[in-house]
């Protein structure tokens, strides 16, 4: 098969350590489900700072799980730089929203801004590529800071698959957010969307060795 150019600019990038970044992305996620299943092991602490409505009201659970979030988010962003000497663009645009509409969530005690969170992230990633492909601007290797070195007809074929996933993905929120409990949707949050997101790029290997670009066609570092 001939193998033509990847677009022009696709960057040509070092692997990095996968568990470093998982861990990066996956710990604020994780806080957040333990802080709304266990919010007592930070409540003590968060009552300096927040409050009495929101460590001790009704839905107590959400708000000290969205302040945790946040904390550690933020966190996460600054190890990133730190370990990775530089923020890709997906974990730092989520990291912005989270905390501008995580600090919605507080300010106005409504649990429906952090809820809106992924459907808004999801959608503005979806819209960016689909976008950028019907501009023929292929933007994936650079919103999922790609290590893969494709052809140009892999790059459009995986944007085109990530583009409608992300859409898939801000669907899927706002039916869960609606129809179950805040509790589910924290759970489905951390232990459904990345098992589907893990599945989906599995499914995508395929892809990648059809349009996978040979040895010699390579830009060089």
């Amino acid at each position: 098969m001939n193998s033509a150019p990847p677009p022009a600019g696709t960057p040509v990038k070092t692997p990095e350590n996968p568990f470093l970044k998982l861990a990066l992305e996956m710990g604020p996620l994780m806080l957040f489900f333990l802080a709304n299943n266990k919010p007592d092991l930070f409540r003590p602490l968060l009552r300096s700072f927040l409050p009495a409505a929101l460590t001790d009201g009704p839905q107590s659970s959400i708000f000290i799980a969205t302040a945790v979030f946040m904390v550690a988010m933020l966190l996460s962003l600054v190890l990133t730089r730190l370990l990775l000497h530089k923020v890709p663009i997906m974990p730092l645009v989520s990291g912005v929203v989270v905390l501008v509409f995580g600090g919605l969530t507080l300010w106005l005690q409504d649990d429906l801004f952090i809820k809106l969170k992924p459907t808004i992230v999801n959608t503005l990633f979806g819209c960016v590529l689909l976008g950028g492909l019907a501009l023929g601007k292929p933007l994936l290797p650079y919103l999922l800071d790609s290590v893969f070195q494709l052809t140009a007809e892999g790059w459009r074929q995986l944007t085109l698959r990530w583009g409608l996933f992300f859409f898939l993905l801000a669907a899927i929120n706002e039916i869960v957010w609606r129809m179950f409990s805040t509790d589910f949707w924290v759970a489905f949050k951390v232990w459904g969307v990345m098992p589907l997101t893990i599945i989906f790029a599995m499914a995508q290997v395929g892809l990648l060795q059809r349009y996978a670009l040979n040895e010699e066609d390579r830009p060089q570092g």
